[in-house]
């Protein structure tokens, strides 16, 4: 594909709370040329009812300091499905720049209540977006 739709920032920290996204369209003005599909990747959830070539639940999300929160305009990026891989082709000087001016990542620091204990205890999407304390620690394996 020669463009790629990136929505970040809607994961479990970002939004907060990972809402569906919904269907990510393609842009108006590209639906008007007659563009169908174009790739999507996000940290974000979306309804099982949209389609197209998507992916999502990128994690660790872009508000936990995943790699989507490095990428812009104009930026390459490889997705490879059979090996299960999405790179940002930018080389790491550039990264590490990137990286060095992402503002500081949410947590509990200022807040009380519910958002300080789900700031500072919800896992990634890949853990199943539950408090870090609700996962039980597994003490023996099932044949």
């Amino acid at each position: 594909a020669d463009d790629v739709l990136v929505l970040r920032n809607a994961g479990p920290k970002g939004a907060p709370g990972m809402p569906e996204a919904g269907y990510i369209p393609i842009p108006k003005k590209l639906a008007a040329a007659g563009v169908k599909d174009m790739m999507r990747i996000s940290d974000a959830r979306m309804s099982g009812t949209a389609f197209g070539s998507i992916v999502l639940h990128i994690a660790p999300e872009s508000a936990d300091g995943g790699p989507l929160a490095l990428v812009r305009n104009g930026d390459h990026i490889r997705l490879d499905t059979k090996g299960r891989r999405i790179d940002l082709l930018v080389n790491g000087e550039e990264l590490a720049k990137r990286r060095a001016a992402l503002p500081p990542l949410p947590d509990g620091a200022g807040k009380r209540g519910y958002e300080k204990l789900y700031l500072e205890t919800v896992t990634q999407a890949g853990q199943g977006c539950d408090f870090d304390f609700c996962i039980p620690e597994i003490t023996r394996t099932i044949p």
